[in-house]
């Protein structure tokens, strides 16, 4: 890192507001309404009934300036945009990949993978699930089986890679269904689900080093790998005077693929891509690809949105963004904990995960205390959250329950670029106040379910009591 960010216990961001959007404030009257006619749902409110929108970090990042006169220079032919080969040159030069395949964002790019890999009764060992990831496993008829450590299922444990693979678990896995019912490791940078946790490089290489003997890929969720790479970097020996190019570059030197999200680390509004070093797995790949995104030279996407792409894996991998946008996070989760409010520790990458069962210890994980949670948080002050617990699981296929996982959380995700710091004091007072009323919180109960992904457009309805 920069020695002059280094040495500071307080920094700036690493930018100056060029253009400006308003906002609309609501009234608590306006947004008691607006919730119950969203289901309880914050996904269902409309972006004008938001103040401070920390619904996801997937697109919604403020673009630089650079990025926006990319844009101009979209080269928008069907085939073989220039475009695409700036993307593919950049990809090649800092993830190590050679092959190349945008998709429209990343579940496309999971889709994709799990087709093509993934038989049925096949197993996917993966560093605790993502709920797109799983549901394309799934489809595709394997069975996702959570391999990652103990220690992330511990929301107040402070090990420092939570993301790490338990290799006694996945060697359990193995032995137990043989390498071959073992199409890939699905390996996640930052771990999502377990509040932003890293994998440690030390552990990667152990992977690595384990996969090799048994002839299993390992395929990388690269979404939020840079992030991940800034942790290995800070909290890893040997890594503090390396690039976060160099350490990105090193990750994937170690796994044979990855998906990609561009939404979250690359800085742009939408993309993604599917990138492999296995030129058959690459060519039947791009054959799937003008079934399901377009063809292979665009896979869904503008010209221009590849061009911003390309500019945003540079500027994603300043070291003065990865301090400047992880700082910020801190710097939220620094004022819940200090107003008592139960977080998950470390604080991660791109949000502060509420431990919302220790929140709303009176309500059972049935009535969806994560999903309440994140209700009453926008009806005190016009913040959206979303739920990251009891709904976003889903429901066991052979059971029909819903899976109840260990972690029961409201994610505060924190766009990149986009919010100040007196934002972030607005969002925590509002939380600290919350938290000395919570037993005033009531439960829900679902009242319709979608059949995927439930969390997206499921609706609730208060449980009187």
């Amino acid at each position: 890192m920069d020695e002059t960010i280094a040495s500071k216990s307080s920094w700036a961001e690493p930018f100056k507001i060029k253009m400006v959007e308003l906002l609309r404030v609501t009234t608590r009257q306006e947004r008691e309404r607006i919730i119950a006619e969203a289901g309880y749902n914050t996904f269902l409110i409309r972006s004008r009934d938001v103040y401070i929108d920390l619904l996801t970090d997937s697109g919604t990042a403020a673009m630089s300036d650079r990025q926006w006169a990319g844009l101009m220079l979209g080269d928008e032919a069907y085939a073989g945009s220039e475009n695409y080969y700036h993307l593919e040159k950049a990809v090649q030069n800092y993830y190590g990949y050679k092959f190349l395949l945008p998709t429209h964002q990343g579940r496309g790019a999971e889709n994709i993978l799990s087709q093509l890999l993934i038989k049925p009764g096949d197993y996917v060992p993966g560093n605790m699930y993502f709920t797109t990831t799983r549901l394309h496993q799934e489809r595709a008829g394997g069975a996702f089986v959570d391999v990652i450590v103990d220690e992330a299922h511990d929301p107040q444990s402070d090990y420092p890679f939570k993301g790490n693979v338990d290799i006694a678990k996945l060697d359990r896995l193995v032995r137990e269904v043989g390498p071959r019912r073992v199409p890939y490791v699905s390996l996640e940078g930052n771990v999502n689900m377990a509040g932003g946790q890293p994998f440690s490089m030390a552990n990667l290489k152990e992977l690595h080093a384990y996969c090799r003997q048994h002839g299993i890929p390992i395929m990388l969720d690269a979404t939020r790998t840079i992030e991940n790479a800034f942790f290995i970097k800070e909290r890893e020996r040997g890594y503090a005077s390396r690039s976060l190019a160099r350490i990105l570059r090193e990750i994937c030197d170690l796994t044979d693929g990855a998906t990609m999200s561009a939404k979250k680390d690359l800085l742009v509004n939408i993309g993604g891509f599917l990138a492999c070093n296995d030129e058959d797995l690459f060519k039947r790949a791009q054959n799937l690809a003008v079934v399901y995104e377009g063809l292979h030279t665009y896979g869904g996407l503008a010209g221009r949105d590849m061009e911003a792409m390309a500019i945003g894996i540079e500027e994603a991998l300043m070291e003065e963004h990865q301090a400047a946008r992880i700082g910020q996070v801190r710097y939220l989760g620094a004022k819940l904990e200090a107003a008592g409010v139960p977080i998950v520790k470390p604080i991660g990458s791109h949000g502060v995960f509420i431990d919302a069962a220790t929140f709303l210890p009176h309500l059972d994980r049935d009535e969806y205390p994560a999903q309440a949670l994140a209700a009453a948080i926008y009806v005190d002050s016009g913040v959206r959250t979303m739920e990251r617990g009891n709904v976003s699981a889903g429901r066991d296929p052979e059971t029909g329950l819903n899976r109840r996982p260990n972690l029961e959380l409201v994610r505060l995700t924190i766009p990149r670029r986009v919010y100040t710091q007196a934002h972030m004091d607005v969002i925590a007072e509002s939380i600290a106040n919350l938290y000395a009323r919570r037993t005033d919180i009531q439960g829900l109960r679902m009242v319709h379910e979608p059949q995927y992904l439930r969390f997206f457009q499921a609706r609730f309805e208060t449980i009187s009591r």
